[in-house]
């Protein structure tokens, strides 16, 4: 049952990291070069989860996309299922949930190369796809990085969230912090020592790894 837990923990962080460099990629981009007056107010509401409750976020998700919501009720008006307590539902709330983490880190990455080399590439006669693929991605590398790392160890950290909009489903649902509760409410110290401590271990490698790997392409000139 633990190994269920762990590799669909590791599933969904996945494909939760997949989700997040799709669309915070351009919405990144758009914050860090728009010069709406409303931008803030998309960049406030993009980094809400990093201050809001997770049982709050996952609250209001559930009645979103609950059957009685308004996502909801028009899936069932198209003969579609429910999110809640299924695999795209926390899918769904993983990616509202850790989205600061991704956005964030690639947007700072955007400000920092400037306009220079943008321009300088414009003189060149390349395209703004060119410029966007050939100069901004490349630079801001270090960014991606952050980000794919932070995305990735922040939904295998996941609880309150996941706990609200999948429950606690085995082999569909039921993720590491979901069965590391299980141990803990069962007085199943013991297999509740090993995940825990196999999350702290992952949790100190992450991160060491990723200053390690931000000093190793400081060094290069990113």
């Amino acid at each position: 049952m633990d190994w269920q837990a762990i590799w669909l923990t590791l599933k969904l962080a996945a494909t939760t990291t997949f989700v997040l460099l799709l669309i915070g990629t351009p919405l990144a981009w758009w914050l860090a070069h728009s010069r709406a007056w409303w931008k803030e107010i998309i960049g406030a509401l993009v980094a809400l989860p990093l201050v809001l409750p997770p049982t709050v976020l996952g609250f209001y998700l559930l009645l979103l996309l609950g059957p009685d919501g308004a996502v909801g009720s028009l899936m069932q008006r198209l003969g579609l299922d429910t999110l809640p307590f299924t695999f795209p539902g926390l899918v769904v709330g993983s990616v509202i949930y850790s989205l600061p983490f991704v956005v964030q880190p690639i947007r700072n990455a955007f400000v920092a190369i400037g306009e220079r080399p943008l321009e300088v590439a414009a003189t060149l006669r390349a395209s703004p796809l060119d410029r966007f693929f050939g100069v901004a991605l490349p630079l801001a590398l270090p960014g991606f990085i952050t980000g794919s790392v932070l995305g990735f160890a922040h939904t295998v950290g996941e609880f309150g969230v996941v706990l609200m909009i999948g429950g606690n489903i085995p082999g569909e649902t039921k993720v590491l912090s979901v069965a590391i509760y299980d141990h803990v409410e069962s007085l199943e110290w013991t297999q509740a020592h090993w995940l825990a401590g196999g999350m702290l271990v992952f949790s100190f490698v992450v991160v060491f790894s990723m200053y390690h790997l931000e000093k190793r392409l400081q060094r290069k000139g990113y």
